[in-house]
């Protein structure tokens, strides 16, 4: 996996989490904007989103996740909970996942004083308690940084900082890879029941694949059924599909959002479903 050193470019990182962490989200009090800022850079790089995640200001909970992620193997952005207020257990939390000590961060307790002065006691420095072996990320907007361990990227909820810091970890980090593409065609009169011998087949021909389906609300009846990952992984599968649904006599064309970049109402709650 990469380093925590901030020269080394990792390249074999293909999927990453997602964490936004406060009861504000929950509560519907705040909108979410990790998933569509954070998540569009991965996808704009060529990584995936393997799950995103929205977390309680919960201690226990807290910690119980962030152990559980830092045992999966793949990098992940934490947005909140990382300031000096009672209600902030990020740092805590983090370092109990990983099994050691929360200490004083000698860099960031001097970016603290240096910015606020005297008035950076008693409550402020606490920002600077993090995680023993923490590295910092730096934080463009008001300099209070943010830190990675073992690979986890704990930014600030406020989108603003998070998001130029989310990107300086990418850039300096990961690099980029080949941009993630979607292949998919409407397949009309059917329902996904009716589809499943095909993408059964499918799904044992080309395990290592992402194939989808998606059955779309009112009339016509149909499924978008694709593929999505580079254009060169997906030429293979997509080429099988359309060879098997020309040899099963179904009805078909090119969806038109073939680049995943738009959204479509699709039946999740039917008796297909």
């Amino acid at each position: 996996m990469q380093s925590t050193r901030g020269d080394i470019v990792d390249d074999t990182a293909k999927a990453m989490g997602l964490i936004v962490i406060g009861d504000e989200v929950l509560a519907g009090k705040r909108r979410d904007r990790h998933f569509e800022g954070i998540g569009g850079m991965l996808r704009e790089r060529g990584f995936r989103l393997a799950w995103f995640r929205i977390l309680p200001d919960d201690p226990d909970y807290l910690t119980a996740e962030l152990q559980r992620t830092m045992g999966e193997g793949i990098p992940v952005f934490s947005c909140g909970g990382i300031g000096a207020t009672p209600d902030d257990y990020t740092r805590a939390c983090a370092a109990a996942a990983a099994g050691v000590p929360l200490v004083r961060h000698p860099e960031a307790a001097s970016i603290i004083e240096e910015r606020f002065g005297e008035a950076a006691y008693p409550y402020r420095i606490r920002m600077a308690d993090l995680p023993e072996g923490a590295e910092l990320i730096p934080n463009p907007i008001n300099r209070m940084p943010g830190f990675s361990l073992r690979e986890h990227y704990f930014l600030p909820g406020f989108p603003d900082m998070a998001h130029p810091m989310a990107e300086w970890v990418l850039d300096r980090r990961y690099g980029r890879k080949a941009p993630q593409a979607q292949r998919s065609v409407w397949v009309y009169g059917v329902t996904e029941t009716d589809l499943m011998p095909l993408m059964e087949d499918l799904a044992r021909r080309f395990p290592e694949n992402k194939l989808f389906s998606l059955p779309r609300l009112g009339e016509p009846r149909r499924v978008e059924l694709g593929y999505r990952g580079t254009a060169t992984e997906i030429a293979a599968p997509f080429a099988a599909l359309l060879a098997a649904l020309d040899g099963m006599g179904f009805e078909y064309r090119p969806a038109d959002d073939s680049d995943g970049s738009g959204f479509e109402e699709y039946d999740d709650t039917g008796p297909d479903r």
